[in-house]
């Protein structure tokens, strides 16, 4: 049986998104949950919520479901009614989005994963479900004002150079599975300390939180939902926002703005700015830090042989293309990893533009 899934050209659907008058809901939710056969499920979702015209990005494995999705508003209800329907899923918490722009994603896409976060763990004696406590944004703001805690980041390194909260650790990682031996180091010889820590949604930290009680820490909590919910909580209960900057999402927006504090450089004339993009160059798509000044010369551009080949008739684009692995050998990115190059290097030491 042919996998369920939409092939429609990723610029015809941006156009329709663009285009699209409906008022959407973007919302994020997981439940680590045992579920004996995701495939089966990720097929029966799909059908539902492409007939609720949903659109997102959903994760499910044996060890539950990791979801970031966008809903019209006048479908919310029976979305919300057949999910809960599923007893695996019932009463499920949403974090809605602190920017309320429902145009978050363009398609529905629903994969089956080993795990919904990989996190390098091979240990059979972990145990997932014995996490640490759970701070509300009250507590967690308390938490963070004692000088003894220890504060840490448990998000990539692109997300806490634009946004994170004060005295954080923040890991020079790529991934979720490098950054949990990086901390365990970091934290080596303060297993008696309280350890406070957050992520975007909960997710990675629900996780993060287990592992480190398992490593032998002894006050392990984290911040319940969350950057979205603690800045969603803040805003109810008028506290003060201890997270500066940009809230780093995985979708079309990819930030939202929860304080005015610009905490990072452009990566090509470091110029104070916290504007994440791709670059233009489709075989390239380096994610990397731009200002309107830098966007507008290299047209959006990361590097002078991204320009080149971005400038270049789509279609002799494609001829360069083929036979080409993305991301391989001959891929004809300058850099193929979220790691940063050093562009400002990089383009000092280039041919200037003609």
């Amino acid at each position: 049986m042919a996998l369920l899934i939409n092939r429609t050209d990723k610029n015809i659907l941006k156009q329709r998104l663009k285009e699209e008058k409906l008022k959407r809901k973007t919302i994020s939710f997981y439940r680590y949950v045992h579920i004996p056969n995701p495939n089966e499920l990720r097929d029966t979702l799909f059908r539902k919520w492409s007939d609720l015209n949903c659109f997102g990005r959903v994760y499910l494995a044996h060890e539950g479901i990791n979801a970031q999705m966008s809903v019209p508003e006048k479908n919310w209800n029976e979305f919300v009614k057949q999910l809960f329907a599923f007893p695996n899923f019932k009463d499920i918490s949403f974090k809605h989005a602190v920017d309320g722009n429902g145009k978050s994603f363009y398609k529905l896409v629903v994969k089956v994963k080993i795990k919904i976060v990989s996190d390098g763990i091979k240990d059979l004696d972990f145990d997932s479900s014995k996490t640490g406590n759970y701070l509300n944004a009250e507590q967690f703001n308390k938490a963070i004002e004692d000088n003894n805690t220890i504060v840490i980041d448990m998000r990539n390194h692109y997300e806490s150079e634009v946004g994170r909260f004060d005295r954080a650790f923040c890991p020079d990682a790529d991934t979720f599975r490098e950054e949990l031996p990086l901390v365990v180091s970091h934290l080596k010889g303060q297993e008696d300390k309280k350890i406070i820590m957050y992520c975007t949604g909960g997710i990675r930290c629900e996780k993060a939180s287990a592992y480190f009680k398992f490593k032998g820490f002894k006050d392990v909590n984290h911040l319940q939902g969350g950057i979205i919910q603690y800045t969603n909580e803040i805003k109810e209960k008028n506290l003060e926002s201890k997270f500066r900057g940009i809230n780093f999402v995985f979708d079309e927006r990819i930030g939202e703005r929860i304080t005015q504090d610009i905490l990072s450089k452009c990566h090509q004339c470091d110029d104070p700015c916290d504007t994440h993009v791709n670059c233009k160059n489709d075989d390239c798509h380096l994610l990397f830090i731009q200002c309107v000044t830098c966007a507008k010369k290299m047209s959006g551009c990361c590097t002078l042989e991204c320009y080149k080949v971005a400038s270049l008739p789509i279609e002799q684009q494609r001829e360069l293309r083929k036979g080409r692995v993305k991301n391989g050998p001959e891929c004809l990115s300058v850099y193929k990893s979220r790691l940063r190059p050093n562009l400002k290097e990089i383009l000092k030491n280039s041919l200037p533009l003609k």
